[in-house]
């Protein structure tokens, strides 16, 4: 089993930035692939990142791409994501996921792929 903790969520001002962490514990060796998503209310669960463990491969949706930065630190089991230029529609909260198989084109925008998920941290961007 792998546990995810995410942290850093928070009350912001549009065009601030944020770092969220997602601490991942338990059987780490295992995970191959790791995503970020977010759900704001009343919609669905949204893709936002994709970062590979060995950090050789990352994907962003249309909507933070050139925004928002996946990134991982090895030695601390941790990923983030860099928040940037954060805007109202941002709202939502985010969550990081994990699961075991290797980067697939047609699979990892997918939550259905993932295995392993966090509770989640809110992030709120006033106008």
């Amino acid at each position: 089993q792998v546990q995810l903790v995410e942290s850093g969520g928070g009350l912001v001002q549009a065009g601030d930035s944020l770092r969220l962490s997602c601490a991942a514990s338990g059987r780490t060796f295992s995970i191959r692939s790791m995503g970020w998503f977010r759900q704001a209310p009343g919609k669905e669960r949204d893709f936002v990142a994709y970062i590979s463990w060995s950090a050789s491969t990352t994907h962003y949706a249309d909507s933070v791409k050139g925004r928002f930065t996946a990134s991982r630190d090895n030695a601390k089991n941790t990923v983030y994501l860099q928040m940037n230029s954060l805007k109202p529609e941002d709202t939502a909260v985010y969550y990081c996921a994990a699961t075991p198989r290797y980067y697939s084109s047609s699979n990892y925008y997918s939550s259905s792929w993932y295995d392993y998920w966090g509770q989640g941290t809110q992030v709120t961007v006033s106008s």
